[in-house]
């Protein structure tokens, strides 16, 4: 692909400072910058790499003011980080495939297929599955039976969508992702053998989701796992079945969600969290990476860290407590030794 930084300053709406005829191939990090290739800055840290970059042309913030002299040429827009996703949708070439279903696809009679829809080399469609208009599903996926897809779906290599499900428009879900698996559901008897317990429910998705790679949702043990618009999944997060998140929340890979769970709306959840079963996370709640949620937290806006989780606020002066446990340990053995000393007088 080859364009002008002038073209570009019209496509994302920015201001142009230096050569606008300058052309521009591929983009690339700024620390990696080449002849040819665009970047951007939007992250202070980063500054020092503009003043060196061999890039051609840098993305850059309406309101920034250099330090120095730059070389390349600077797209100034109001959101660096929007004004960079447009750029790498425009570059991005993924998913652009013929609409066409491979000779190799084994599709049921019995499944509703829409306009303009892909489906790759060895994808099995089952019976009575309906798949939307747009949609684009890649080789080695499996769709099951009765399963709803939405319009302009995209499914990557590999990802299983089982029996039941509902899947939104607009859904994007990578590789090797299962929804609809079943939940962790057993009951003990008298002897403390475990039986399963049937997982008869669904997963329910809506519009304008994303899932990263090998992502497990468990379906429902009765009703629905619901995943709502807008939520964004990193990879390898298990939720697990009942779980309910709501609109526009974002966690990090490695999060752990433990059955019948409700995380609010436009909630933050960092990598590795762990929360308990069958308990309430408030509207934008901010979880901080590696913490244990065993409670629920009542109070929408709450920002909590920590095994178990607090206020963070709360977790900081407590780890600065921490931090000093040997110091004082030590002094405590000095007045234990002390007091020792003085009954001994």
């Amino acid at each position: 692909m080859q364009i002008t930084a002038r073209e570009i300053a019209q496509f994302l709406g920015g201001e142009l400072e230096g050569d606008p005829d300058i052309i521009l191939t591929r983009p690339a990090k700024i620390e990696e910058g080449v002849p040819g290739a665009i970047t951007f800055l939007s992250n202070p840290k980063y500054e020092e790499y503009l003043y060196k970059t061999k890039a051609s042309a840098v993305l850059v913030d309406t309101k920034f003011k250099p330090s120095s002299k730059i070389a390349a040429t600077l797209i100034r827009v109001p959101d660096v980080y929007g004004a960079i996703s447009r750029l790498l949708s425009a570059f991005n070439g993924v998913g652009d495939i013929e609409r066409v279903k491979d000779p190799t696809a084994c599709i049921s009679h019995s499944a509703t297929i829409g306009e303009q829809v892909a489906i790759g080399k060895l994808t099995v469609v089952e019976d009575d599955a309906e798949i939307g208009d747009g949609t684009i599903i890649y080789s080695q996926v499996f769709i099951g039976k009765n399963v709803k897809i939405g319009q302009n779906a995209k499914f990557f290599p590999g990802v299983r969508i089982m029996y039941d499900c509902v899947i939104g428009d607009n859904c994007i879900i990578h590789s090797n992702t299962i929804v609809g698996s079943d939940g962790f559901g057993f009951s003990p008897d008298s002897n403390g053998h475990y039986s399963k317990v049937p997982q008869i429910g669904n997963v329910l998705i809506g519009n304008d989701v994303e899932i990263g790679a090998n992502t497990v949702i468990d379906r429902a043990t009765l009703g629905s796992t619901i995943i709502e618009d807008g939520v964004k999944l990193d990879n390898l997060i298990q939720v697990g079945h009942n779980v309910v998140i709501g609109e526009h929340t974002v966690m990090a890979a490695q999060v752990g969600i433990a059955g019948s769970a409700k995380i609010g709306k436009n909630c933050v959840v960092g990598g590795q969290v762990g929360i308990n079963g069958h308990i309430k996370i408030a509207d934008r709640t901010s979880i901080g990476g590696q913490s244990g949620v065993m409670g629920s937290i009542k109070k929408p806006g709450t920002n909590i860290f920590g095994s178990p989780a607090i206020d963070y606020g709360d977790f900081l002066k407590s780890f600065i407590g921490f931090k000093k446990l040997p110091e004082l340990m030590k002094q405590l053995q000095k007045l234990e030794k002390e007091v020792d000393r003085l009954k001994a007088e």
